[in-house]
């Protein structure tokens, strides 16, 4: 199937979920636990997704200090500038 093609299928199956959730909300005694499920996975989702942001900030180690990353690229600099006097003397330039 073309790109196309499965993107109309989606939007196909989607007012048909739309529809059908439609005629269960409005026309069926099955309403008030639809909408207390939906409800439910909403709300779950929602202070889901949050929890996995607060675990993911709780988790996470802190960054470096700038001093020690200022320090390390002062080092790797010098250490840079070192090997290119070398090879600069050993080339004769």
């Amino acid at each position: 199937m073309s790109r196309d093609q499965v993107v109309g299928v989606l939007l196909v199956i989607a007012v048909a979920v739309i529809v059908a959730y439609g005629w269960m909300v409005f026309f069926t005694e099955w309403s008030l636990l639809l909408l207390q499920v939906t409800g439910f996975v909403a709300v779950a989702g929602v202070f889901g997704i949050l929890a996995w942001i607060g675990y993911t900030l709780a988790t996470t180690p802190p960054p470096k200090p700038i001093e020690e990353i200022e320090k390390e690229l002062e080092e790797g600099l010098k250490n840079f500038e070192s090997k290119s006097a070398e090879e600069a003397k050993e080339t004769g330039s």
